[in-house]
């Protein structure tokens, strides 16, 4: 038996190195022409097969001659991440801001992920924001703390300026939105940079600083290993605890365990997804900043946030949703239940299709033949579960999920005045619960245009699709998600009420210009 195991073992490990040699073969191959206008035929057809609202934005008529130019374009072999930079931008054509492209990056074996954990990039470290049309190094996670709030000029020979201009055609908003770009390309500059450039050991970037311009060059280096205490006798040994400190010990942790999981704790950057507390002493104002709507056990945290909201008798809570990319449904219905002042249906039955949706989500060609034996097992079930739920409309089908029943406020609602603040990073689900805020007139807006749309978007859940050539993925929400309530022209997000972008100096002088208005507002209020 054991021989058996360790026979299975040793086959596994040899066709897990195969599948990474062919994988790496396949992306670094030059495709001929025609693979390479398979491929682009094969992504148009999944787009038309399982996207609801493929030709809102833009025509039939255009999005066919945007994928004919491009098979007309390709005339010569090319690799996999020259496709990719070939494809994305007519991709991003769509204009539905949860389709996504992902280049074909190399794979690596057990081993030699092993081996890259035990180094570090600084480069990866860095978080960037785009401000006045210029790249700039927000905060790091690295030990240089010398390159804040300096300029990215060039990378390597490349200006940034014209590496932006590129990585601005490769995704897009909802609609005809622009604030999201700006504000995305900054904050994922460097999965744009990876997806590019691939894998690289070194980089040589000048950065700018007042008027200084200096280059610094980023090494992949080992990671420092933990000191030894070279005289193991002299070492302090750890005082023995009794069964009582053990005891308030094992508290304290199930205590912090609570805590981080009601609060979301994202431990890569040592914060948290969901943040509450009172601006002032007396506390009349609240702020509650939500990062995003995905981790973590939000009930706990909003039925408690809520309580002692009423208990204060809060007068103003600021609800603050920048940089929020989104996240689930269920969230944001929870927590408008706690915001409402009256009844409310929180989103339209979805149009899908197909009456099958959440099969044809697990059946994809990048799901798991594990799980893929798992769906088949339990399908009947999704089946019809599916088929319960799918109605046909006026041509069209429909999914109806719980959140489309009508619903009333929580008793602990907050009934006093709301201020939002959005900017172009606000997407998703978090604009779908400033749709219904701006629609009712429950809150003061202020920052920038929403990067999701009014309307809706199309998301719910995924289908994810391999190119069979190139190995290029696609992802493509398969749900529309709306609110009942509508605005024209469509195609735009959430508009403040009051506009105010954050400058270079705002930065500099570590000052919040929108929540700074807020606060004058309300001083103002008395």
């Amino acid at each position: 038996m054991k021989k058996t195991i360790l026979l299975l073992l040793v086959l596994l490990v040899l066709m897990s190195c195969r599948s990474v040699k062919k994988h790496n073969e396949q992306i670094t191959k030059l495709h001929d022409v025609i693979s390479l206008h398979e491929d682009i035929d094969k992504i148009y057809e999944q787009l038309k097969r399982h996207h609801p609202k493929l030709y809102q934005y833009t025509s039939k008529e255009v999005l066919d001659f945007k994928f004919d130019s491009l098979k007309n374009t390709i005339k010569t072999p090319i690799d996999s991440r020259e496709f990719y930079r070939k494809l994305a931008p007519v991709v991003s054509q769509v204009k539905q801001g949860h389709i996504s492209l992902s280049s074909a990056n190399k794979w690596y074996t057990k081993r030699e992920r092993k081996k890259l954990l035990k180094r570090k990039f600084e480069f990866y470290a860095l978080d960037f924001e785009y401000l006045e049309n210029k790249l700039w190094v927000k905060n790091t996670r690295g030990k240089d703390s010398t390159i804040v709030g300096s300029e990215v000029v060039k990378i390597e020979e490349d200006l940034v300026s014209d590496l932006i201009d590129v990585y601005k055609t490769r995704f897009s908003s909802d609609g005809y939105n622009t604030t999201l770009h700006n504000r995305y390309v900054g904050r994922h500059f460097s999965n744009f940079y990876y997806n590019d450039k691939g894998f690289v050991d070194s980089l040589k970037v000048t950065f700018k600083n007042k008027d200084s311009l200096f280059v610094k060059t980023f090494r992949r280096e080992q990671k420092p290993k933990k000191s030894k205490k070279q005289d193991s006798t002299k070492a302090i040994k750890p005082k023995k605890l009794t069964s009582a400190e053990k005891k308030v010990n094992r508290l304290a942790f199930k205590k912090k365990r609570k805590f981080n999981r009601k609060h979301g704790f994202i431990k890569k950057r040592k914060e948290y997804t969901r943040n509450f507390g009172f601006i002032k002493k007396a506390k009349d104002v609240a702020y509650i900043k939500l990062r995003s709507f995905t981790n973590g056990n939000y009930k706990k945290f909003y039925k408690e946030s809520f309580a002692k909201l009423d208990s204060a008798r809060t007068k103003y809570l600021i609800l603050d949703l920048r940089d929020n990319g989104g996240g689930r449904i269920a969230e944001i219905d929870y927590l408008y239940s706690y915001l409402a002042k009256e009844s409310y249906k929180f989103i339209e039955d979805s149009e899908v299709n197909s009456r099958v949706p959440f099969l044809k989500f697990l059946m994809s060609n990048t799901t798991s033949n594990s799980l893929k034996i798992l769906s088949g097992i339990v399908s009947p079930i999704i089946v019809v579960q599916n088929l319960i739920r799918t109605r046909k409309r006026d041509g069209k089908l429909y999914y109806r999920f719980r959140h489309t029943k009508i619903k009333t406020p929580r008793p602990l609602r907050f009934k006093g005045d709301m201020y939002v603040l959005i900017n172009g990073n606000s997407f998703s689900a978090s604009s779908l619960i400033s749709t219904h805020l701006k629609a009712t007139k429950r809150a003061t807006f202020v920052g920038e245009e929403t990067g999701g749309a009014y309307n809706g978007t199309v998301a719910g859940i995924y289908k994810i699709y391999e190119l069979p050539n190139t190995r290029l993925k696609i992802r493509m929400g398969m749900m529309q998600i709306e609110a009942p309530q509508k605005q024209e022209p469509d195609g735009y997000g959430v508009k403040p009420d009051i506009e105010i972008s954050p400058t270079i100096n705002d930065r500099r002088l570590e000052k919040d210009s929108e929540l700074e208005w807020i606060l004058n507002d309300i001083e103002e209020k008395g």
